[in-house]
């Protein structure tokens, strides 16, 4: 298991960690949350070995395989394939021994044929299918695969970091904001090939629903501390907002913020239609009602004003071919946007979402029709290139300044501080921001500028989760127009009123929710395959043999043997949660001054007594779960 005790990390001055403990069993799946800045990364660099600790231990044990995703890779002449297939360097050895062998004229037979039996036992004859099934997954068409890592921009640089992380044979993997670049089809993908991964997870994520789907567990970083949760995304929301509602002053912010979503549910209660995807954002916003109290105390807390005045409609495409130079992408898009409707688009990776944006934005003009605005439209777009559009040798309150010269720096000092640029941070330079500053500074001045009509594409990229929760509350009560591309999935439940499927060419109604979507996503993905693979040569496959048959019966077998020992360990792991619980608990209790004030000299020797008893319980039960896990390891290397 992964075990951290009283571990403390600096960086400069600030404290990362002090005194943490954490145990992590094997097999298990958890999500690493915590504010921008907090330390996640640094804690995988801590696992990775890359850096020491200041204080305390960190344990894992030593015959771990660990798969990490890189944040950088350098431009080659490397194809997308081979790229992902370094990730299997075992793999990647034999096939350079292999290769060696056999150009050099080698006739030892016997050493070749170890080499090709080893090549079997890690299934790397296979390795090519496998690597080209992770790229198709993340969206990689077949010519793709075999372009030069150079060629692809940076975010799908990124995909293949991730896609040669998911190559590597790991005991452990480390995964910080995989789906930062993903859309929702790679998204769903990933979320799948993740549930079945056998080994230990840990992974930075900022979308709740991706950790719901995913995770079993979350470590918070709480006070320079590492909390554990039991349960997802969900579970950990519903046990913070308790353990906050039983302090008096959060509880009655709590009270306040639950009365205040509250009442715009029971208001748009009254104004949702019977239409599916509008009964389906009631519900989302029924159940943020309740989780609305577990975010009292984020850092940030904005509204986004409309324009006094509008236009009916504010944009009117009509028969729109949408595209680039000679190739349309989206044919004959009929589209109106009216004051106060609210969109989300819907559909595969590269079927033309962003095209379509861009065209309502007038960043890109349609190849023919028209596009028609109303006197009044106000566009507040938000893309990623608004990020590198911002003055990097500018502050935040200079580029608020630039839009309105009359305004007092004190009402754009109180604006910018909704979005988390507090105190001196209004007069720093962007250029020493991260990619999630940058992002909320880019939403705060769309939103200074009032727009009637918010074009959004993927604007949660680089945010955090209590950045995004309070994008969430502000968009639920814009009264104006919404277009929104995202592959949050919560965000699009909770803010938008229907959907446009754009796929195959075509822009039209979806009357789904994003559960139907997300099977009609799933079914689109495997016709695509089953379609390229029907009209292209197959250059990989995986042939079914006599020998995987046996392996799958063997392993099954061990399975079934190892069933007992595995409840066993599951239960004890259990009893130890419970127990360190009731060990926290005494801890606090020891830990009141009141305790001490006199006359409860009993109480304090009971506790002392309690204390003591549940950490010899404790012990025990780490000792048998180290019995145990040799037993099981004794049993997987025969």
């Amino acid at each position: 298991m992964i075990n951290l005790q009283g571990v403390s990390l600096h960086r400069g001055e600030r404290d990362l960690l002090d005194g943490a403990d954490c145990r992590i069993f094997p097999g298990h799946k958890v999500g690493i949350i915590g504010a921008n800045g907090c330390g996640k990364s640094t804690l995988f660099k801590l696992l990775l070995g890359q850096l020491e600790s200041d204080a305390g231990q960190v344990y894992l044990p030593s015959t771990w395989r660990i798969a990490h995703m890189a944040q950088e890779v350098e431009a080659s002449e490397q194809s997308a394939l081979d790229y992902v297939l370094d990730g299997d360097q075992e793999l990647r050895q034999l096939q350079e021994q292999l290769t060696l062998a056999e150009s050099s004229g080698d006739t030892d037979g016997h050493k070749l044929g170890e080499l090709h039996e080893r090549m079997a036992s890690i299934d790397g004859y296979s390795g090519p299918a496998r690597a080209a099934q992770l790229l198709d997954g993340l969206g990689f068409s077949h010519a793709d695969q075999q372009r030069p890592v150079r060629s692809f921009s940076g975010g799908w640089r990124i995909r293949l970091n991730l896609g040669r992380a998911l190559m590597c044979p790991a005991d452990l993997m480390l995964l910080d904001e995989p789906t930062n670049h993903l859309d929702l089809d790679a998204t769903l993908w990933l979320e799948q090939w993740l549930q079945r991964f056998p080994g230990t997870l840990l992974i930075i994520s900022h979308d709740r629903d991706f950790l719901d789907a995913v995770v079993d567990g979350i470590v918070s970083f709480e006070q320079h501390k590492l909390v554990l949760y039991s349960g997802n995304y969900s579970a950990f929301e519903r046990s913070r907002a308790e353990r906050l509602a039983q302090q008096q002053i959060q509880y009655e912010k709590q009270q306040a913020e639950r009365a205040h979503m509250e009442d715009f549910v029971r208001r748009f209660r009254a104004k949702a239609s019977k239409a599916k995807q509008a009964q389906s954002r009631l519900k989302a916003l029924d159940r943020m009602a309740q989780i609305a109290p577990a975010h009292v105390d984020s850092p940030f807390h904005f509204t986004l004003p409309s324009a006094d005045k509008t236009s009916n409609p504010l944009i009117d495409l009509r028969e729109a071919n949408i595209g680039y130079a000679d190739k349309v992408v989206v044919h004959q898009v009929q589209l109106g946007i009216q004051p106060g409707r609210r969109i989300g688009l819907l559909g595969p990776n590269g079927a033309g979402k962003s095209s379509l944006i861009k065209t309502l934005a007038g960043e890109l003009s349609p190849l023919s029709g028209k596009r028609q605005c109303g006197e009044h439209l106000a566009i507040g777009y938000f893309a990623q290139h608004q990020l590198e559009a911002l003055d990097s040798a500018a502050s935040p309150l200079l580029h608020l300044q630039r839009l309105s010269p009359d305004a007092s720096e004190q009402s754009l000092r109180d604006f910018l501080g909704g979005y988390g640029f507090i105190g001196d941070r209004v007069f720093e330079t962007v250029a020493g921001f991260s990619g999630g500053e940058k992002a909320r500074l880019a939403l705060a001045i769309l939103a200074w500028q009032k727009p009637n009509l918010l074009l959004l594409d993927e604007p949660t990229n680089h945010l955090d989760l209590e950045m995004r929760h309070a994008l969430t509350m502000a968009l639920a009560e814009f009264p104006g127009a919404l277009v929104l591309v995202s592959h949050d999935r919560h965000l699009l439940a909770n803010t938008t009123d229907e959907f446009i499927l754009v796929a195959d060419g075509r822009a039209a109604p979806y009357s789904g929710d994003l559960d139907d979507y997300k099977q009609w996503l799933l079914g689109f993905n495997r016709d695509k395959r089953r379609e390229e693979k029907s009209t292209e040569e197959c250059e990989y496959t995986i042939r079914p043999s006599e020998v995987k048959k046996a392996q799958r019966r063997a392993a099954a077998a061990l399975r079934e043997q190892l069933k007992p020992l595995t409840n066993k360990l599951k239960t004890i792991e259990r009893q130890i949660a419970s127990t360190e619980e009731n060990l926290n608990q005494i801890q606090e209790l020891l830990a009141d001054e009141n305790l001490y004030s006199g006359g409860q000299q009993e109480e304090i020797s009971r506790l002392n007594k309690v204390q003591a008893e549940q950490r010899e319980i404790l012990d025990t039960l780490e000792m048998e779960w180290l019995d145990i896990s040799e037993q099981v390891e004794a049993m997987q290397g025969k």
